[in-house]
Formats: C-alpha cells, sequence, structure tokens
C-alpha cells in the first residue's frame, strides 16, 4: 500500500496518491472531502439496506434513521480521523522546509 518512489525521492504515497507537500487549506480540504465523501457513500448504502429490508420484510422503518444513525457518525468518524492525519503531513512538511 505504502511505496517510496523510485522517481527521485518524492516521497510515500497511497494507491499513487502522494502525502507530501499540501498546504494547510489543501489539508483542511482533503479532511471534509474525505468526511463528506463517507457520510454521503454510506448513507446511499445505508438507504438501500433500508429499502431492502422494507419491501422484502414488510416492515416500516423510517429513512430519516439512516441519515442519523449511520451517514452522520461515519462522517464524523472520517472527520475525527483524517483531520489529525493531514494536519499531521503538512506539520511535517513544514517542519522538514
Amino acid at each position: 500500500m505504502m511505496e517510496q518512489t523510485a522517481q527521485g525521492g518524492r516521497g510515500k504515497t497511497v494507491f499513487g496518491f502522494p502525502l507530501e507537500g499540501f498546504s494547510l487549506f489543501q489539508s483542511l480540504l482533503l479532511a471534509v472531502a474525505s468526511a463528506f465523501l463517507t457520510f454521503f457513500a454510506t448513507t446511499c448504502v445505508a438507504i438501500f439496506a433500508l429499502l431492502g429490508w422494507n419491501v422484502l420484510g414488510g416492515h416500516s422503518v423510517n429513512y430519516v434513521d439512516t441519515y442519523r444513525y449511520v451517514g452522520l457518525p461515519a462522517g464524523v468518524l472520517v472527520l475525527v480521523v483524517a483531520l489529525p492525519f493531514f494536519l499531521v503531513l503538512w506539520v511535517r512538511a513544514k517542519v522538514k522546509k
């Protein structure tokens, strides 16, 4: 997953995505974007799962629960993890210069 690139020692990457050289704005934007993507992806999966549960099981569960109990906690969890991660990368880049 993480590898040292052979092209001039550019630094570590994850799936080809460089982990160095971000500004503060880019670090914050990446953290918020990852939380945003996680919120919508988990909410989408939860809505379809609840749709199947309601249709196949004859249940009547409100779809608002997918936002409240699945999407929001997942998005907040990713934000809590991603924000320190990207800020540490930014601080390392500042110290390295």
